[in-house]
């Protein structure tokens, strides 16, 4: 299993805590991060590879995975309530995910459902 994790800078904490409190459903996993989110979800302990950040790429390097197969699932906590300049690119990731039926959760009741869902195939 291959999951994408991204994190709004608001919204990193809240990625960690996800991930750390699902750590043993990710034992088999490979994560794949853009780079900022990458970077604080490293010096947690968890093995991740980065990517450049979002704003200078990292968020097309994640869509070219999702457009390729080589991603089952993306992980993308959005803060809603606040601007981000590379909406266009965060907008290209989620349309990606859409045209290849590449599940992405947007928040962690959404990330929380499909791990759970990853249980009964493992």
């Amino acid at each position: 299993m291959r999951i994408a994790i991204i994190a709004h800078d608001g919204k990193k904490p809240e990625m960690v805590a996800f991930l750390l409190k699902n750590k043993e459903r990710l034992n088999n996993v490979e994560l794949f991060a853009t780079g900022t989110t990458g970077g604080h979800v490293a010096n947690a302990g968890l093995n991740v590879t980065k990517f450049l950040s979002g704003p200078i790429g990292g968020d097309a390097q994640i869509a070219a995975m999702a457009a390729t197969h080589d991603l089952d699932m993306v992980i993308f906590f959005r803060d809603p309530l606040d601007k981000h300049p590379h909406e266009p690119d965060v907008q290209m990731l989620m349309r990606i995910c859409d045209v290849h039926n590449i599940p992405i959760a947007t928040n962690p009741a959404t990330a929380e459902l499909l791990l759970k869902g990853t249980d009964k195939l493992g």
